[in-house]
């Protein structure tokens, strides 16, 4: 193969790798800096999906290295879902009223790398010390508030980086390479952490999370906002940016009031994520104390839930795309539940851990696809920074109602009874999707709802 070939090859593979990037040749018809855009922001996505993989598989089991107990990890979710909601509202505003979405989501990233950082090289200094515990806890917290501050700028960046005709198969593929990423990075961390032993492999295992972290803020940096180079966007109105919180508060009841059909599908993530978290904190506090598993076995679990995830990415969004959410998200939500209750009434053993591993990652990764595409169609396009907080504060104020509940229940009724209780309010939860959540006008390419 002389030069020229190769040259050619090399191309050819380029333009293969780019147009995975864009989640296949829909966006052929795009812009080149639609197209760029794209691109960035799914490597953004591969580098946050390998640093948040390592920071959220092993941090209950770093928490209880250091001495944390069960209690406190429940308490833990849910004082840190309360602080999560007090931040929203005052992020989406900032968001509406400087414009800066793309900065707010990046600053925000950074103070959350910063966290994982100190998280990583206090108990050099702290170690066996009963403050340090308490440190970390608090650090755990403010790393959760920080990518809370950035949600709502980054949900109504992201409606406009990736337009509604080719969402579920963008998603899909990025989705794809996002578990990928984690696969890889589990694998490898679950047994590095084994082999050097605890707390020092969880800690650096976490300063290389923060390293990938920094990665992606670069690529995210890169992007450019669709609304700040169009020349057609109003300014800004400085009365806007002086309104007082009683302000904030009235225009808050007055939009909800706009959308009823918000409201009715904010009750359903209520009770859901409500449900939930009952029993999603203790899972891998079972695993730990019960089924006396390793990093390594955890790590294996977790990869190959994140394999069975990317199974079922790209097929979910092509369905989403062809058949719509809603009939997606039915199927998940009647099965989902059924996994808590395997939990409760059936796992004692490693290979049934592999196995509901397996199953919850092909209903969990089909619907989370389709609930972010619920999310960006239930908003408002010109408010959804701000309705994106108002869906954020629900679902962490019942996040933290959720763990506040299964704190208290499990000394009482342990893993089983709180199992079982999340099982039956989750079938709640879907029925009331069904009942009350409908189909949303159908949105055009430029974020307006099409109404005819």
């Amino acid at each position: 193969m002389n030069f020229s070939q190769l040259r050619d090859q090399s191309l050819r593979i380029k333009r293969h790798i780019n147009r995975f990037t864009w989640g296949g040749s829909w966006a052929a018809v795009l812009s080149e800096n639609q197209r760029r855009n794209l691109t960035l922001f799914f490597y953004d996505g591969l580098f946050a999906a390998a640093s948040d993989k390592i920071i959220l598989t092993y941090i209950t089991i770093y928490l209880l290295t250091l001495g944390v107990s069960r209690q406190q990890i429940g308490f833990l979710s849910s004082f840190t879902n309360l602080a999560d909601a007090l931040i929203l509202l005052p992020a989406a505003f900032l968001v509406e009223r400087t414009g800066q979405r793309k900065e707010i989501t990046l600053k925000s990233a950074v103070a959350s790398r910063v966290m994982v950082v100190l998280m990583a090289v206090l108990p050099f200094f702290l170690g066996g010390s009963s403050t340090l515990v308490w440190i970390i806890l608090g650090l755990a917290l403010l790393r959760e508030a920080a990518n809370n501050f950035a949600y709502p700028g980054w949900v109504a960046l992201t409606s406009d980086i990736v337009p509604i005709e080719g969402r579920g198969r963008y998603f899909g593929s990025r989705n794809f390479i996002m578990g990928l990423a984690g696969i890889l990075i589990t694998l490898i961390i679950g047994e590095a952490i084994t082999q050097i032993g605890e707390p020092l492999g969880y800690q650096l295992a976490y300063l290389l999370a923060a390293i990938f972290g920094a990665i992606s803020i670069l690529f995210f940096a890169k992007l450019k906002d669709p609304l700040t180079s169009n020349p057609k966007m109003p300014e800004t109105d400085q009365g806007e940016n002086s309104r007082h919180l009683v302000d904030d508060l009235r225009d808050i009841l007055a939009s909800l009031k706009g959308h009823p059909q918000f409201i009715r599908f904010a009750i359903f993530i209520a009770v859901w994520n409500f449900s939930i978290n009952i029993a999603a904190p203790f899972i891998t506090v079972y695993m730990v104390d019960t089924l006396k598993l390793t990093a390594a076995m955890i790590g294996v679990a977790t990869v190959v839930n994140t394999a069975a995830n990317m199974v079922v990415q790209r097929q979910v969004g092509l369905l989403a795309d062809r058949w719509g959410n809603r009939i997606m998200s039915i199927f998940f939500l009647i099965l989902i539940p059924v996994l808590i209750l395997m939990w409760g009434l059936w796992v004692r053993q490693y290979w049934q851990v592999i196995l509901i591993e397996i199953l919850a990652g092909l209903l969990w990764g089909g619907f989370n696809l389709v609930s972010f595409n619920n999310l960006l169609l239930q908003t408002p396009a010109e408010q959804r920074a701000r309705f994106s907080a108002y869906y954020q504060i629900i679902v962490t104020l019942s996040l933290a109602g959720g763990a506040a509940l299964g704190s208290f229940l499990i000394p009482r009724i342990d893993f089983v009874g709180v199992a079982l209780s999340s099982a039956a309010l989750r079938w709640v939860a879907a029925l009331l999707f069904v009942l009350i959540v409908a189909n949303p006008a159908p949105e055009t390419s430029d974020g307006q709802s099409n109404t005819r």
